[in-house]
């Protein structure tokens, strides 16, 4: 099996990139890759989804059954401390998540040691 790093860095307002790449990232999980998230820039905005109906893409699926999937699949996520403070979230835009705030150096290692890097 192989080892993806899927990369968002497409916010909310990019509805379908956001969506495409968790769609993505959710077949990989369900097909039993590792897989592992970095979101940054605009992209630490999609854990605030709240509620389904929210961002939903076409054909690309709801953001939110997205999240809940790669939630209970225990999912690594890395999330841009940086970006994530610029757009005055905390801490508490994690709970819930198997994630934790990262930087740049981050995204770089993780990259260097997954099979393939998907980017949206």
């Amino acid at each position: 099996m192989a080892h993806y790093l899927v990369h968002v860095h497409s916010g909310p307002d990019l509805v379908n990139k956001a969506t495409l790449g968790l769609l993505v990232a959710c077949t990989a999980v369900a097909e039993g890759h590792e897989v592992e998230i970095f979101l940054a820039a605009d992209g630490t905005d999609l854990l605030n989804c709240k509620a389904a109906g929210e961002v939903v893409g076409q054909g690309t699926g709801d953001l939110f059954d997205h999240l809940a999937k790669l939630k209970e699949a225990g999912t690594c996520m890395h999330v841009s401390g940086m970006s994530a403070k610029a757009r005055g979230y905390d801490e508490s835009l994690l709970d819930g998540y198997n994630a934790k705030f990262a930087m740049p150096t981050v995204l770089l290692e993780r990259s260097a040691a997954a099979d393939v890097v998907l980017c949206y």
